[in-house]
């Protein structure tokens, strides 16, 4: 139902005059609000599609409870709100997706911005539940998205008819929540399940910067990471100019459990993951702060690139990753080349140089090894963190070096310093001085 947007010109001559003067004119439009129910009744549309396109820039759609069948695509900036406290279901059993916030259908450069979706239940697409494209300032809250990336062939690594822009999906279908060439936009109090993968921040069309992945429960979503974040090659399908990644680069995922993802295959995913596979891929400057980090398939937080880039390719930037505030408990080592030698809270492996990580006020519980990282050069620096009962605190596989001073070893003797102490492995490990007691406690903070 579309409810009356025009207010009367008939104002007093003096307040109109000023009205005219600030405005420049009269009669100007304010939003309208759109209901959808099923069949239509009541004046509403039948369905959500029908709505958005209908709906102008600024609008509001209110959908009312039930099931709705099909593929929503938006390409304005409105906002789509479910009633009923979680009682409508975008069921998209056989279509691509369950939302598609699409800002590839406009104009170059310019994109899509202030949409909202809150409050649905997505699931059964063959590749994402909510796929936003060269978006900005989205919102999605309050919705549950499962049993997504239907199309998803595990045996062959495939995603048969994913379309030609999505250029790095293997062992997911773009996950369940996927942004892509996305700013600012915030993924905030939603639960994410039972998708291959769970949330996906990429580049393959556009930069993906300044996004916020917030309050969200991810979890059993078996292929994959629970969040991803992940630099991929250009879809120069859509972009035949592109010349290496766009970059995926100061994004925020705070205050999220990941937990029990990657677990169906053998290394398939960790908690939270930051990739940049390939010469010329970035994912750098973003920050991963107060999640819970549990019993994933992989390391609770892993940080891979696994294909160094000789003269004069384009250099791989990893550099500036935060991992501050985490708790990781119960998470499986690494595997292939990235192998850890057992459970692992991080880690971080790279055939290049890795610059800048700052790992620092993370809890570890019941892992073997709390913090990995193999590099041939570069460095980490990991300060005020409590690690496990009797594991290896820092395991510094490679070359590289790890600054590890003002950490609480779980014993005030410092690392190896027997009874319940975590220890220290590898070259190029400083851990003098170290903390007396866990940090946070008798003013250690």
């Amino acid at each position: 139902m579309l409810y009356p947007i025009f207010q009367n010109c008939r104002l007093p001559l003096r307040m109109g005059m000023a009205l005219l003067l600030a405005s420049g004119s009269c009669g100007l439009a304010s939003a309208a609000t759109w209901c959808v129910n099923p069949g239509g009744k009541s004046g509403c549309q039948a369905s959500i599609s029908a709505a958005v396109a209908a709906a102008s820039n600024g609008d509001t759609i209110e959908v009312g409870q039930g099931t709705y069948k099909e593929d929503v695509t938006i390409t304005k900036a409105v906002s789509l709100v479910a009633q009923g406290n979680g009682q409508v279901t975008i069921d998209a059993t056989g279509l691509p997706n369950g939302i598609w916030i699409d800002g590839m259908a406009a104009a170059p450069g310019v994109g899509v911005s202030s949409v909202l979706v809150s409050g649905f239940t997505v699931r059964n697409a063959n590749f994402e539940g909510i796929l936003v494209t060269n978006a900005s300032d989205v919102t999605l809250t309050g919705n549950h998205v499962v049993d997504n990336n239907r199309a998803l062939d595990i045996a062959d690594h495939a995603c048969p008819g994913i379309p030609a822009f999505e250029t790095n999906e293997g062992d997911d279908c773009g996950e369940g929540i996927h942004l892509m060439g996305a700013a600012q936009t915030s993924v905030v109090n939603n639960e994410i399940d039972h998708n291959a993968g769970g949330i996906l921040i990429s580049d393959e069309t556009g930069t993906s910067r300044g996004n916020l992945i917030s309050g969200n429960s991810v979890h059993d979503n078996p292929f994959d990471c629970g969040i991803t974040m992940a630099s991929h090659g250009p879809a120069t399908s859509v972009i035949p100019s592109a010349r290496g990644s766009f970059g995926v680069v100061r994004n925020t995922i705070a205050h999220n459990i990941s937990e029990h993802n990657g677990f169906e295959v053998p290394g398939a995913g960790a908690g939270v993951g930051i990739f940049a596979p390939f010469p010329g891929t970035t994912a750098a400057h973003n920050v991963v702060i107060d999640n819970d980090l549990r019993d994933n398939g992989m390391p609770g937080f892993a940080m891979h690139n696994h294909a160094s880039a000789p003269s004069p390719a384009p250099a791989v930037n990893l550099d500036g990753n935060v991992i501050v505030g985490n708790h990781f408990s119960g998470n499986a080592a690494d595997t292939a080349d990235a192998a850890t030698p057992g459970p692992t809270g991080i880690n971080i492996y790279s055939t290049t140089v890795v610059r800048g990580t700052i790992i620092s006020q993370n809890t570890f519980e019941d892992e073997t090894v709390d913090i990995a990282f193999k590099a041939p050069i570069g460095h980490v620096s990991a300060h005020f963190n409590n690690f496990s009962v009797k594991g290896t605190g820092v395991d510094n596989m490679g070359t590289g070096s790890v600054n590890a001073t003002e950490n609480w070893w779980h014993c005030p003797m410092g690392p190896g310093g027997g009874g319940a102490c975590a220890s220290v492995a590898g070259p190029k490990v400083r851990v003098s001085p170290w903390l007396g007691s866990p940090f946070g406690n008798n003013g250690n903070q």
